[in-house]
């Protein structure tokens, strides 16, 4: 074995990066548990601000995901002002779920014009273009039908898609702790089940704050904030928020629901995708021996 190669793999896996040699394509970036632990111990307590310009240093093929809510909004006005006169941006990835607030879609127009060196790259349901298609392809009020396969149509499969075909490697997000629900112990940097970083660079913030900024840097914002909402996603599962509410509260209200699917654990949409299948493949099933039935009665 030559060892001076063995030497030179394990110092490339102990660094977190992956190279090919004599190839431009950026490194593939990993983090064991242990660098994980190091890593969050050392930004845990920094300004978001720090935390981006760590992610512009150190990850490769970083993108935003955002469905324009407050916190996604901060973090896009600290990267236009962190980045400006460099050269180096950081796309949008927005999930058009053909169920937004018309005060949404207004507010991506909005920001388009006031950060309009920023791509926005959207990604809707696989084959859809308006809700009228996807509920003639999938039926009326699927979220209430079904609400996981739901989830997986508007936000997973989407989500998924558009990392493959950008080849996204991280992503920033917009979740806190203090949103409460499964946010609540939130690391600055989580590493999903297929490898996928994400980082929450305002995780440490509360609502007051994120909402300070935008009114002291003049960040355009969604309307519906101003009329009660406080987090805002498909009209049909979002509501106001009462006072003393928590901020997520508004959203599935009265469901035990606090995720709409993207940052859900990915087995538990495959496990349900195969028992999908395994359904369909039963009623096929039953309908081919009720026809052999029928057939031997006619014969008979």
């Amino acid at each position: 074995m030559d060892r001076s190669h063995s030497l030179s793999t394990d110092k490339a896996q102990d660094s977190g990066y992956s190279t090919a040699s004599g190839s431009e394509t950026p490194p593939e970036v990993y983090f064991s548990p242990l660098n994980l632990k190091h890593i969050n111990s050392k930004l845990k307590d920094l300004e978001p601000e720090d935390i981006l310009k760590w992610c512009l240093i150190t990850l490769p093929g970083l993108f935003q995901t955002t469905a324009f809510g407050l916190t996604g909004l901060v973090t896009l006005d600290m990267l236009s002002k962190i980045t400006a006169g460099t050269g180096q941006k950081i796309d949008l990835i927005f999930l058009d779920t053909l169920y937004h607030f018309q005060e949404t879609l207004e507010l991506v127009e909005r920001v388009k014009v006031k950060y309009s060196d920023i791509r926005i790259h959207v990604f809707k349901p696989d084959g859809m273009d308006s809700a009228e298609g996807f509920e003639k392809a999938h039926g009326e009020r699927l979220w209430k039908t079904n609400d996981i396969l739901y989830d997986y149509l508007v936000k997973v499969e989407p989500a998924q898609r558009a990392y493959n075909v950008l080849n996204v490697k991280a992503v920033l997000t917009g979740r806190r702790r203090s949103q409460g629900g499964q946010r609540g112990d939130l690391d600055i940097v989580e590493v999903d089940e297929a490898g996928l970083i994400k980082v929450n660079p305002l995780a440490n913030w509360t609502f007051a704050q994120v909402k300070e900024y935008i009114a002291i840097h003049d960040v355009p914002y969604n309307v519906l904030l101003d009329r009660g909402y406080k987090s805002v996603g498909d009209w049909h599962s979002t509501s106001p928020v009462a006072e003393g509410e928590d901020e997520r509260s508004g959203r599935w209200k009265g469901q035990k629901k606090t995720e709409c699917g993207i940052h859900n654990s990915r087995s538990k949409y495959a496990q349900f995708l195969r028992l999908q299948e395994m359904k369909k493949q039963e009623e096929a099933l039953k309908e081919a021996l009720t026809r052999v039935r029928l057939s031997q009665a006619e014969a008979a």
